[in-house]
């Protein structure tokens, strides 16, 4: 990966442009200047939650701030202009429809590349495929079926260019994933694809917009009166997004609300289960309720409740999954003054899901600051600084 600019890095360019001194910023984005001051300088990590209060003075994306490291004459990028054609394409596939068996091996392969979070090699392999599912639905007309299939590949498709920090192209896929899903006639497909739009708007640091769209995804799918596990893993993970925008929100109230259901859908089934490309169940939920803690500046809360997941993982949790968990620990160790461990959480993290460490903005922003005020001459931090593009 090339070296890339880090968020507090990008911040101090962009404030400068805009001719805004520390103590305006801080003040127009609710923050103290000492703060600012420090994530500026590489010593606090630039939160969601920051980012997005910061980029609403400086009037541009959280993509700007955080840097996107795929812009140059790399793969990814040669990839990712593949995948927009692809998405553009949407109703002109050049693909031909493939045999059954052969579509279904290719989404089968897809889904578990997401799961393991080997969005390069997911990459490469999403045009084709996106062609060939496309070619498919239009050609079967009305196949309910086929149009569920190419509505969740769009979901793969939004989880990569999620990663890679393509807003744009993001936007433009979920909108692709409702156009599909609207000809399923299956309510938990448009609600899975209600789920990736409110990813839109956490990306974009709009968590009340976001929340807005959980509430409503969630009563027009109660509303279908629909029943079983695929009901359950539905509103169980509307609800974990939920947890997501309101802990970023800042909303504890609506946090534990949305927490709450979660953990009444996610007992009534066994382990964690995968539909629609959305993962739920006891051991996702309480993933995601650590990751609340520490949004909530309740790091000791998380690091807490750590212990049993770091020692007995969740059963069944993918490498998607489990590198979240190591990369929210090390933001929570960070918090209290924990660096070895937070190192730790970043090695695990970086074991169990290399691709998702070296891109996924809390990893690098806790890296960077780990590389910058304590232990720039560790082996480990710099050879993990040097994979996440921190290095010159």
């Amino acid at each position: 990966m090339d070296s890339t600019p880090a968020a507090g890095e990008n911040i101090s360019v962009l404030r400068k442009a805009r001719g805004m001194g520390q103590t305006k910023l801080a003040r127009l984005s609710g923050i103290s200047v000492s703060y600012l001051s420090k994530i500026e300088n590489g010593n606090r990590p630039a939160t969601p939650p920051v980012v997005a209060a910061l980029a609403k003075p400086l009037r541009v994306s959280t993509a700007r701030i955080y840097g996107q490291p795929f812009l140059g004459l790399t793969e990814q990028a040669d990839l990712l202009n593949d995948l927009r054609d692809a998405v553009r394409r949407h109703t002109l596939p050049r693909e031909d429809t493939p045999a059954p068996e052969e579509l279904a091996e290719g989404l089968r392969r897809a889904a578990r590349l997401r799961s393991d979070t080997k969005y390069l090699e997911l990459l490469r392999e999403l045009p084709t495929l996106l062609g060939q599912a496309t070619a498919t639905a239009l050609d079967a007309g009305g196949d309910a079926l086929a149009w569920g299939q190419l509505a969740d590949l769009y979901g793969c498709a939004y989880t990569v260019t999620h990663r890679f920090v393509q807003p744009d192209l993001a936007d433009i896929i979920v909108a692709r994933q409702q156009w599909a899903a609207q000809r399923t006639w299956n309510p938990a497909a448009e609600a899975a694809a209600a789920w990736n739009e409110a990813g839109t708007y956490q990306s974009a640091g709009a968590y009340e917009d976001g929340l807005a769209i959980v509430e409503r995804a969630l009563g027009q799918y109660r509303g279908g009166r629909s029943s079983g596990p695929e009901s359950v893993v539905v509103l169980g993970s509307l609800h974990l997004r939920g947890v997501v925008l309101a802990s970023r929100h800042r909303d504890k109230n609506a946090t534990e609300e949305h927490l709450r259901h979660a953990k009444r859908y996610a007992s009534q089934i066994d382990g964690d289960v995968l539909m629609h490309n959305l993962t739920f169940g006891v051991g996702n939920t309480a993933l995601y309720e650590l990751a609340a803690h520490v949004e909530l500046d309740q790091p000791n809360k998380a690091v807490e409740m750590s212990t049993t997941l770091v020692e007995e993982p969740p059963p069944g949790l993918k490498p998607n999954r489990l590198g979240r968990l190591f990369i929210d620990l090390s933001r929570a160790r960070l918090a209290v003054k924990d660096v070895s461990g937070a190192e730790e959480a970043l090695k695990a993290a970086f074991r169990v899901s290399p691709q998702m460490a070296e891109i996924h903005p809390m990893s690098r922003e806790v890296l960077r600051v780990l590389f910058v005020m304590h232990q720039r001459a560790r082996p480990d931090l710099l050879t993990m600084a040097e994979r996440a593009g921190l290095t010159a």
